[in-house]
């Protein structure tokens, strides 16, 4: 089992930059593939970014047009995402999770993903 940290979010102009960052417990963070998802009020929640084991591969919703880069450091526990050029829209609640059975050309979907974080608030103004 692992736990799942999220920190780094905050209150942004629309245009800025955040980087969120996700600390896993335990020793096996690098078995899995870590996702970023986010979810607005009254909306779904959506799939951001996914990152493989390795790190060598790396995937994203289509809004993310260029805007975000996620990463992991294996060595420290922690996955990132780096988040620019941000806009209102961009405004959620994100959360970071793992999901041990991903394999390559899997769909990243809320219910394939095995443990979650509790989420942090973005919130970027106009």
């Amino acid at each position: 089992q692992v736990q799942l940290v999220e920190s780094g979010g905050g209150l942004v102009q629309a245009g800025g930059s955040l980087r969120l960052s996700c600390a896993a417990s335990g020793r096996t963070f690098s078995t899995y593939a870590m996702g970023w998802f986010r979810q607005a009020p009254g909306r779904e929640r959506e799939f951001v970014a996914g990152v493989s084991r390795s790190g060598g591969y790396t995937y994203y919703g289509d809004f993310v047009k260029g805007r975000f880069t996620i990463s992991r450091d294996n060595a420290k526990n922690t996955v990132y995402v780096q988040m620019n050029s941000l806009k209102p829209e961009d405004t959620a609640v994100y959360y970071c999770a793992a999901d041990k059975n991903w394999v390559f050309g899997s769909t990243w979907s809320y219910e394939g993903m095995d443990y979650w974080g509790k989420g942090t608030l973005v919130t970027v103004s106009s």
